[in-house]
């Protein structure tokens, strides 16, 4: 997976950017075909804000967060797009199941 990060009114650091590659592994064991991630780091008054969209197989998957601090709100970031790719994932999984659920119906109806 391709990680894109950029960062608006705010430096990004090697340690914001580590943090972030290793938070994304999370993602990348729930679910393999993200093919690539944006990743956008602003600062907005006192909040910090982390949003990212990825990109997989079939669609775009987006979220953000807003915290005090710029770690917990990649934290909060990490946790709203695991919920979603996981959702995403048993949603993909469900329609592959039905549809051959129902061609097996069709070919044991004529036999």
């Amino acid at each position: 997976m391709q990680i894109n990060l950029t960062g608006h009114q705010i430096d990004v650091t090697d340690a914001l950017k580590g943090y972030v590659d290793t938070k994304f592994e999370r993602l990348s064991r729930h679910f393999d075909h993200v093919i690539n991630a944006h990743v956008v780091l602003s600062v907005e008054k006192l909040a910090q804000k982390a949003e990212a969209t990825l990109y997989v197989n079939g669609g775009k998957i987006f979220a953000d967060s807003s915290h005090e601090d710029m770690y917990a709100a990649i934290d909060a970031l990490i946790d709203k797009l695991d919920r979603q790719v996981l959702r995403y994932k048993e949603k993909r999984n469900s329609h592959r199941t039905t549809a051959t659920k129902g061609l097996e119906a069709d070919t044991s109806g004529e036999a």
